[in-house]
């Protein structure tokens, strides 16, 4: 199965949203921005201090959590993109965080399982909704602890066989990212272990 890295869950170009949505005051110096085409786009600059305000898509994580032939899936609760739809666990990474420590806290508060990141094994663009863009680091893990329930976000979690039929997906990105690691024997590029594990409460890593 061939790799792919863009996911379009609405359709591409004429419907995505590229209006300004962003703050309309300087975030440096509080004074009220113009705009104006700079790199290829309509832009907020403040005539005060020049500072240009740009719009980037919000990086996170998914995580494919497998264990012989199955692996798991969350149920999006009723306040979530896509409710009532599965899809791997996945989440956005905080500011502070590293995108394996970010992988492993979300792991956490939506299965209550501690992982291990083994791998990455792919990264995508999603454009979910038109003023939703994220770009994913996919990364499988395993299971070192913990006991699986359903956490933040989520109203059920669950094995699934991957022989088996599939429940309604939220979305098409997870569904080929299962599929091609299943039946490709992907193994990914590999992790520093130094932020692959579960950290301490209060320990940083250089």
């Amino acid at each position: 199965m061939r790799p792919q890295q863009v996911f379009h869950a609405y359709p591409q170009p004429e419907h995505r949203d590229l209006r300004l949505r962003e703050q309309r005051h300087c975030i440096a110096c509080g004074a009220r921005c113009d705009t104006q085409p700079i790199a290829g786009g309509l832009r907020y600059r403040c005539p005060a201090c020049g500072a240009t305000q740009y719009r980037n898509p919000a990086p996170a994580v998914a995580v494919l959590i497998a264990d012989g032939d199955r692996f798991i899936l969350g149920r999006r609760t009723s306040s979530s993109l896509q409710h009532g739809l599965w899809c791997l666990p996945c989440g956005y990474v905080e500011y502070e965080e590293d995108h394996l420590s970010a992988a492993v806290r979300e792991v956490r508060e939506e299965t209550s399982l501690e992982v291990r990141i083994d791998a990455i094994i792919s990264v995508v663009t999603n454009y979910l909704q038109p003023q939703v863009h994220s770009l994913v680091t996919v990364l499988s893990a395993s299971v070192i602890g913990g006991t699986l329930q359903a956490g933040d976000g989520l109203s059920e979690a669950c094995w699934f066989p991957y022989t088996g039929e599939f429940p309604e997906m939220a979305f098409d990105a997870d569904r080929h990212i299962i599929a091609r690691y299943f039946e490709t024997d992907l193994k990914g590029a590999p992790v520093d272990p130094t932020y692959a594990r579960p950290r301490t409460e209060g320990v940083t890593h250089d």
